[in-house]
């Protein structure tokens, strides 16, 4: 399988000009001014112009409910699972799956098997083990040896903090818990990550702050997500980045409780790095498919909603119409950066030898193309591969 995509704006996701893009098989080939046509008689040879167009690396999403999550509202409030066009169309080609609230309903081993299914049918897929209570679910004895022996599992997550759905971990078993990633990403060449869901309490991440205060070598094995739930948590978040460590903003966020101010994870972007922080300690994801409940002050659930892995493209266009933000900067949070803190060397930049995970935009930031592993699943904007069941679920 050969495809030459020509003339496209290339960006990597910095910007490196106008360029022709070799694919053979799922690898990059070549990225150069001019690729010429091989010989017919010797190579079939799909040809896509891209005039006019930007190309860029495929969306890394380390945050999905694969299987559905939520249920704060009773059995009839657990969100459906996700499908692969629903994935595909908005531009994603690698997801990261977890569990969440519910750990008691929902098990690993039904995300791990979506997990597979999705690989199949056409895209990237990890998962993190465990879901919000401490001690945390496994598929094996401990979360290590999940690291360690289970392929698809790079990390912890999402372990919460600072919320009312929480186990309230202390420090000392939050920094127990991020040595035994730390260990098990040692021991298997994974990145060894723990990803936590920071709730709206008003202890933020100070837990997380003085830890990796304390040893800075954690920095680098915690992530954690919905900084941008209020304005309290975001600026703790600069002093987080400042000490080291990174941070996920949540693109489909909205109000979780009575009392809270959510920021828009495009202008929470433009907020760190108008405040000094490493653009390359700050990733973005979606929370796509989990519930999204509001509570009132007394705790009790006043409405629930999903959230939807489209946020993630909205919130990068607004990054580049609202904000100003250079087009490269935008890719960064959704590309490079979770490519490098999740140890995905294989994907999140347009390089030769890479995977071509790559999607075609027009100069409106609306979708042409999006390959995957160097297959075409959207065309024109239009999804032409479709998971096992879709359309019968849709007939």
């Amino acid at each position: 399988m050969i495809k030459l995509i020509k003339n496209g704006l290339v960006y990597t996701p910095d910007y490196i000009g106008k360029k022709d893009i070799l694919i053979c098989n799922d690898k990059i080939a070549k990225v150069e001014d001019f690729i010429p046509l091989p010989p017919k008689e010797f190579y079939e040879v799909e040809v896509i112009d891209a005039s006019n167009q930007i190309i860029t690396p495929g969306f890394i999403d380390l945050h999905v409910h694969l299987i559905g999550g939520g249920g704060e509202g009773g059995y009839t409030t657990r969100t459906p699972e996700i499908q692969l066009s629903h994935i595909t169309t908005y531009g994603v080609t690698t997801v990261v799956g977890c569990l969440g609230t519910d750990g008691t309903t929902r098990s690993l081993n039904s995300l791990l098997a979506k997990a597979r299914a999705l690989e199949e049918e056409g895209i990237n897929t990890l998962i993190w083990t465990g879901c919000y209570q401490f001690p945390t679910r496994t598929i094996t004895d401990n979360s290590r040896d999940d690291i360690v022996l289970i392929d698809k599992i790079i990390g912890v997550g999402e372990i919460a903090i600072s919320d009312h759905r929480s186990s309230k971990p202390i420090k000392q078993e939050i920094e127990r818990l991020a040595l035994d990633c730390r260990v098990g990403g040692l021991l298997s060449g994974k990145c060894g990550v723990l990803h936590i869901h920071v709730g709206d309490d008003k202890e933020g991440i100070y837990p997380l702050l003085k830890i990796i205060s304390e040893e800075a070598v954690l920095s680098q094995n915690m992530l954690p997500t919905h900084i941008n739930r209020n304005k309290t948590l975001l600026y703790q978040g600069i002093k987080y980045i400042k000490k080291g460590g990174t941070l996920d903003l949540t693109s489909g966020i909205v109000r979780t409780e009575f009392d809270t101010a959510p920021v828009d994870a495009s202008y929470a972007f433009k907020y760190l790095l108008d405040n000094g922080c490493y653009i390359e300690n700050i990733t973005l994801s979606s929370d796509s498919n989990g519930s999204m409940p509001v509570f009132d002050e007394n705790g009790k659930l006043t409405s629930i909603g999903i959230g939807s892995i489209e946020s993630n493209i909205v919130e990068f266009k607004k990054m580049v119409e609202l904000y100003n933000i250079p087009v490269e900067k935008a890719l960064y949070p959704l590309t490079k950066n979770p490519s490098k803190i999740l140890k995905l060397d294989y994907t999140g930049t347009v390089e030769i030898g890479k995977q071509a995970d790559i999607l075609i935009m027009n100069k409106d930031l609306s979708l042409d193309y999006v390959l995957c592993k160097g297959k075409t699943l959207v065309q024109h904007g239009t999804a032409v591969r479709f998971g096992t069941f879709e359309k019968a679920i849709k007939s």
